[in-house]
């Protein structure tokens, strides 16, 4: 007995076993909705941060962290499970419909609290797969670490919305009667927006908001001290995704994936780690490796069917590194798009699967800021220079740029003969991604409903073969017309609709040299079988032969089944209405009254649609 109680003494005294096995706490402290370039730490055009700093200079700073997906469910889905949302059916926002969790995965907390921790969340969860009962202890917005046992290890994840895009919903007077405290003369303007009064003044607003919300970081990592646990718990304070100026928020663009990271590393745990504190990290981090790091830092099993790596560890393990960032883009809000896109080093290559999808496509909470609307207001008076009217313009099928030579994505380097090769490479480097995973992104959200929603992953093992077709076919959009019409010819005869679906919308990215299958394309938005695919090829009759597409769009709106379907044939009709050459459109609310499911996206469009 004396000698038991000798060996456990020479333990603690030495900081043997008993010591190595004390497990650390973890705070996550996120900030909703601005990217690193709001950040003096990472960007010398961002506003000062002097909390955060004070975290940086007692740990690490990721210069090349990414949110996979540019917007908050898709984001916190894709953190919280760490899956590519494309895989396992996640990836679109706002759900219309919830998915479980992929056979044998947990979200990743459940698997601390199996190891003894405490699990909390204030508050948001914004989540678009199914939680189980075994995440979190307390998850509202009285969740604390406080209310753990006596010595329970814990794990906190505290959002503060101070910095949400809501904040810029001011009204236009404010830009004379509300000052702000950053002087709106000082603050850059990027290349791609107007550098007008509401502009600066917007984004001297936000800087207000990041100071503020850096305060609040600053309140909360002082309770930490007060309580002593300052010292046994690693804080990881980063942004949910990028924005939320325009075109960061819900874009695939370095504005709306490139996130600020942070990790404080406790004094506790310093000597058991290679990295040393105050450096900066260029390795990339991307939302779904969070997870795995925590889990991999807490001593908890990593589980088998996820797709992150651990990219901490105490002790001298050796972890991946990696110099790549998968992000994707799908429904945000009531607005359609399907992108994806690979930062690759100092490289991001996105690919725009339905370019003529213009990137300012109406979406009506984007355009409550008054930015926006003078953003268009500026295009349609044809006051913008040509980087900034970008925005409002159908885009090519791929767009490669250098983004430290170029950090706001204004020059697309895909058509210059000396970066053919990295076009090349990144271009396959993303389709054997896509056909891995595989990426459920290629078919309509109305079809997955209907038929992968019980098990989006075995779906897409069952569809992988399907799946790879579509992207080929798809990826007739980067071909020149002449090399690609024998396979479209093929794919708009196939048996196989959404091998149509395929084919008339990559007969629509490549305009009007396409015009050559007009026969084929009249007859499929005449009388193809499957709804949708009319709807795509009345499109490229209406964008490329002056083809009114009002009537077949309306029918279209007739036969469809459910909510869902019918957004996606509204997306064309906003697209056709509000591009070139301007179509209209006559919808009574009765005309949607049959459609079932979930209403909320379609009834945001009709509330543009019928009352403009």
């Amino acid at each position: 007995m004396l000698r038991g109680l000798l060996s456990v003494f020479f333990m603690l005294l030495l900081g043997g076993p008993l010591l190595a096995a004390e497990k650390p706490n973890f705070l996550w402290i996120m900030s909703e909705d601005n990217s690193s370039h709001f950040l003096k730490l990472f960007d010398p055009t961002g506003a000062p941060t002097p909390n955060i700093e004070a975290l940086a200079n007692e740990g690490l700073v990721y210069d090349h962290a990414f949110s996979n997906a540019p917007v908050c469910s898709v984001a916190r889905t894709t953190l919280i499970t760490s899956c590519y949302a494309p895989r396992i059916g996640t990836f679109h926002h706002r759900r219309s419909f919830m998915v479980p969790m992929p056979e044998g995965v947990k979200m990743f907390p459940a698997y601390l609290r199996e190891v003894g921790y405490y699990t909390t969340n204030n508050s948001k969860e914004d989540y678009n797969a199914k939680k189980s009962n075994d995440v979190w202890d307390d998850s509202s917005r009285k969740a604390s670490w406080k209310n753990r046992k006596d010595g329970q290890p814990f794990f906190h994840v505290q959002t503060f919305t101070t910095t949400h895009e809501s904040s810029l919903h001011f009204p236009a007077n404010d830009i004379q009667d509300k000052p702000t405290k950053t002087d709106p003369e000082t603050v850059f303007v990027p290349p791609h927006h107007p550098r007008t009064t509401t502009f600066k003044y917007t984004y001297a607003r936000y800087h207000d908001r990041i100071q503020d919300v850096d305060q609040q970081i600053g309140k909360l990592v002082d309770q930490l001290k007060q309580e002593g646990l300052l010292e046994t718990t690693f804080i990881f304070y980063f942004g949910d995704h990028g924005g939320v100026l325009p075109r960061g928020k819900g874009y695939a663009y370095e504005t709306g994936l490139h996130v600020p990271l942070v990790i404080r590393v406790p004094e506790k745990f310093r000597d058991q780690m290679p990295e040393k504190v105050g450096s900066r990290i260029q390795s990339f981090v991307s939302f779904i490796d969070f997870g795995p790091t925590v889990l991999n830092l807490a001593g908890a099993k990593i589980p088998n069917g996820i797709d992150g790596h651990a990219f901490l560890a105490l002790g001298n393990a050796h972890l991946m590194e990696s110099d790549e960032s998968l992000g994707y883009a799908d429904r945000f809000d009531e607005k359609y798009d399907v992108v994806r896109t690979l930062r690759k080093g100092k490289y991001r290559y996105v690919r725009n699967f339905q370019p003529f999808n213009f990137d300012g496509l109406m979406n009506n909470y984007r355009y409550k800021m008054v930015a926006y609307r003078e953003w268009r207001e500026l295009y349609d008076a044809g006051e913008l220079n040509e980087t900034q009217a970008q925005f409002f313009e159908s885009r090519p099928a791929e767009m490669l740029f250098d983004v430290e030579a170029d950090p706001y994505e204004t020059k697309n380097l895909a058509g210059d003969p000396d970066h053919a090769k990295v076009l090349a490479e990144l271009r396959g480097r993303l389709n054997n991604i896509m056909t891995g995973m595989p990426d459920l992104g290629l078919y309509p959200e109305s079809y997955l409903a209907a038929n992968a929603a019980d098990n989006p992953v075995a779906f897409g093992q069952q569809h992988k073969d399907e799946i790879a077709k579509l992207l080929e076919i798809a990826n007739l959009e980067v071909l020149s017309f002449d090399e690609a019409r024998p396979r479209l010819e093929e794919a708009l005869g196939s048996s196989d609709p959404w091998q149509r679906y395929w084919g008339v919308i990559a007969c629509t990215s490549h305009g009007k040299a396409a015009l050559s299958l007009v026969k084929q394309l009249e007859a499929i938005a005449a009388a193809d079988p499957e709804n949708l695919v009319r709807v795509r090829a009345a499109e490229f009759l209406a964008l490329h032969a002056n083809v009114d597409p009002a009537a077949v769009l309306k029918k279209a709106i007739a036969d469809a089944e459910t909510a869902t379907e019918a957004n996606l044939i509204l997306n064309s009709v906003v697209l056709l209405q509000d591009g070139q050459p301007g179509y209209e459109f006559s919808f009574k609310v009765s005309d949607f009254k049959h459609l079932e499911g979930n209403r909320g996206e379609l009834d945001r469009r009709l509330e543009y649609l019928i009352e403009n």
